[in-house]
């Protein structure tokens, strides 16, 4: 029998974790899992980050960044707080903590793709033990923690909120967004039971600044997917905007800078080639395709993302028409893409519509280079492969193109430049003015 005096398993994790005595392990270590990590080491927690990429392992274990905006020096500060990167997951025996930070994809049918959840959480099992505190951040369908996870720990004995702990919390990063970090950013989470959620908010409280509990795992799923498919929406509903204008005749920039000066009722949005990004082109699907089980057909939903999806090839056919108004046809021309990230003033290429465009532009026989001052090669990726280097942007190199397409307007392009020397340029996002010779706006 046991000694009803003895604290719980759960009680000793509380310990741990107010005491700061907690071992965090962080599962995937890309532009949410290592900030994350960085900052529980910062403030003191010893952490052990999770990847299976070796490559990833070697140079965060050799002080180096492979992620812009995180400097060498964050990385070896953090290892002398006692951060270290492993793919051996036998090493999640030694962890107090295991956040899951993995990518949440589509198929090719555009149904959710939790095989990276499933495979990280199946990898960790083995190794686990009562006592410990799973949350995970990847955003997905509701349901996800408790029909996924929560199914997965039982048959290793571990119960939530009775010898472990389990908790949605999803990420929030911003990558390249100066005035919110990982500390800024509040912390919404649900979970399993009152007892996991309590020690969820006192794991994350090291950490962030402000803690948003909801009432379940599944409140807190839906939570980021509203997030989400509220930017898709509206910026579905200006890029159709977009389109409208352009066929009247109307600056659509100048239009929305005008409505933005009214001080209540209106937030502006940018048009632009597409969406681009981790969680904007792929989770609005996450629950378009759980609403179908409950007989909820989400049209609205998927009408912007129709929208946002035809982006790319709407400015490819603003580029075919403005070279035919040259007299030059797509075929055989030499085209110019600003700008691989999905996003300026960062080097974040996930899902980027610049690479959609180049796609698109190789396809009807251009030939296609890139300049991006922040993505020196084109990166590996699942769907595509450009054996390209980013190009110098010189009086010379700009002139030898006949098309340049600004897909990404990060802060570093010399623009004066640009419009100069520049045969044509197709501005997708409302950087260059429309008078000026040379450029057409998309």
């Amino acid at each position: 029998m046991s000694d009803a005096s003895q604290p719980s398993l759960l009680d000793t994790l509380q310990t741990r974790i107010a005491q700061a005595q907690a071992c965090v392990g962080i599962y995937g270590l890309g532009y949410v899992g290592l900030p994350l990590a960085l900052r529980f080491a910062e403030v003191g927690l010893q952490v052990v980050g999770f990847d299976i990429d070796e490559d990833k392992i070697q140079q965060l274990n050799a002080g180096h960044s492979y992620i812009e905006r995180i400097t060498p020096s964050t990385i070896q500060r953090a290892q002398a707080q006692g951060f270290e990167a492993t793919s051996d997951f036998a090493r999640t025996a030694e962890v107090d903590a295991l956040i899951i930070c993995v990518p949440t994809p589509l198929n090719a049918h555009r149904e959710p793709d939790l095989s990276f959840i499933i495979n990280t959480i199946e990898a960790a099992l083995p190794f686990m033990r009562p006592g410990q505190f799973v949350s995970l951040e990847s955003t997905t369908w509701p349901g996800t923690t408790e029909e996924v996870l929560a199914p997965r720990l039982r048959t290793r004995g571990l119960v939530p909120g009775v010898n472990c702990a389990l908790v949605f919390s999803p990420e929030r990063e911003d990558p390249g967004n100066p005035d919110y970090g990982t500390k800024d950013i509040p912390k919404v989470i649900g979970g399993s039971t009152p007892r996991c959620l309590a020690l969820g908010m006192a794991l994350y409280q090291h950490a962030i600044k402000t803690m948003v509990p909801v009432s379940s795992t599944r409140a807190a799923e839906m939570t980021k997917l509203l997030e989400n498919i509220h930017r898709s929406v509206n910026i579905g509903l200006v890029n159709e905007m977009k389109i409208v204008a352009d066929k009247m005749g109307i600056n659509i920039h100048e239009v929305i800078d005008a409505a933005a000066t009214k001080p209540f009722g209106f937030v502006p949005y940018k048009p632009g080639p597409g969406l681009g990004g981790h969680c904007i082109p792929i989770d609005p699907f996450y629950l378009t395709w759980k609403a179908r089980e409950y007989g909820v057909n989400t049209r609205f939903i998927e009408l912007a993302g129709e929208i946002n999806h035809y982006m790319p090839h709407w400015v490819v056919e603003k580029i075919t028409d403005a070279l035919n108004e040259r007299s030059k046809a797509i075929k055989g021309s030499r085209i110019l893409v600003l700008g691989l990230a999905y996003k300026k003033n960062i080097d974040d290429t996930r899902e980027s519509p610049a690479v959609e465009i180049m796609d698109l532009l190789q396809a009807k026989g251009a030939h296609i280079d890139y300049s991006d001052p922040h993505v020196p090669v084109f990166p590996r990726k699942r769907d595509y492969h450009f054996d390209l280097q980013s190009v110098t942007l010189t009086p010379e190199s700009i002139a030898s193109y006949d098309c340049l397409v600004l897909a990404t307007d990060h802060d570093g392009f010399d623009y004066p430049q640009l419009v100069q020397h520049a045969r044509l340029i197709v501005d997708t996002r409302g950087r260059l003015g429309v008078g000026t010779v040379s450029v057409v706006a998309a």
